[in-house]
């Protein structure tokens, strides 16, 4: 049969809510790179924050690889080597900055290390310790930013300013730039093309693994593509409203419940 391949979510999906993996789930991984699958992160954090969680949740095995900043960069995580990347250009980052800071939003970038902010905010130090990586605080003419980043974000906790903000402004950048909810305080922004589904794509033609033998598992708006791209979508039943549509399979175990290890089990080991 060859070899198959799980791109999985980490937040709500792989993860539980404490940010941990569950023994179950790891001994279902295990299981599968055992056997010669392939098991892919697929996340919307940046490369510094995802090698964190890879290294800790031990997915730096050979097999193992990482799609980041949402499809942006795609991460061979044993040879520890950016197999593809597409960054936003830099001359859209200023301008997106301004007037998100015009409309009192919280908005950052990345370098390779770091959480780029013009402003200290309460959403910046949430974010930090989410993602476990330092944060720089830069002058308006973003001189600290050195090379085209992979992604902007907008944070606030109002969903409303959020949706203003993607309809006045980013309208501007269509042609260049895609926008996306990854969860409701979340609005990311990638450049067009660039999203989980491309990054399923592009990683199972470069692993010569046919589409069919792929299976994706996810819980939220930036899922979406990935659950569509790949053979089988399993979407977590603690997805967000809306998510099940975009799948072919809703787990019986939620992300607290090993919902992975159920996924692993019924489309990657017993198919072998």
């Amino acid at each position: 049969m060859g070899p198959r391949i799980l791109f999985t979510d980490l937040d709500g999906t792989l993860l539980d809510d404490n940010k941990e993996i569950s023994q179950t789930n790891h001994q279902a991984i295990q299981e599968a790179l055992a056997q010669g699958h392939k098991i892919v992160v697929s996340t919307g954090r940046p490369l510094p924050s995802a090698k964190i969680q890879i290294e800790r949740l031990g997915l730096n095995q050979e097999g193992c690889y990482a799609i980041t900043y949402n499809g942006g960069l795609i991460y061979d995580t044993y040879h520890q080597k950016v197999l593809y990347g597409r960054p936003i250009p830099r001359k859209f980052v200023k301008p997106l900055f301004q007037a998100a800071l015009q409309k009192q939003l919280h908005i950052h970038t990345y370098t390779d290390t770091h959480i780029l902010s013009c402003r200290d905010t309460e959403e910046l130090h949430v974010y930090a310790s989410t993602t476990l990586i330092p944060y720089e605080i830069a002058d308006e003419s973003l001189s600290r930013l050195t090379s085209d980043p992979y992604k902007l974000l907008v944070i606030d906790t109002c969903p409303d300013k959020l949706l203003d903000f993607q309809s006045s402004v980013l309208p501007s950048y269509q042609e260049e730039l895609h926008s996306f909810f990854s969860t409701k305080e979340l609005l990311e922004i990638v450049p067009v093309g660039v999203d989980k589904g491309a990054g399923v794509r592009w990683l199972c033609n470069y692993l010569h693994i046919p589409i069919e033998h792929s299976v994706a598992a996810g819980d939220a708006q930036n899922d979406i593509s990935m659950l569509e791209a790949a053979h089988v979508g399993a979407v977590m039943c603690n997805a967000y409203p809306g998510i099940a549509e975009h799948g072919n399979y809703v787990t019986e175990h939620d992300n607290n419940h090993s919902g992975v290890a159920e996924i692993i089990r019924k489309f990657i080991l017993q198919q072998s």
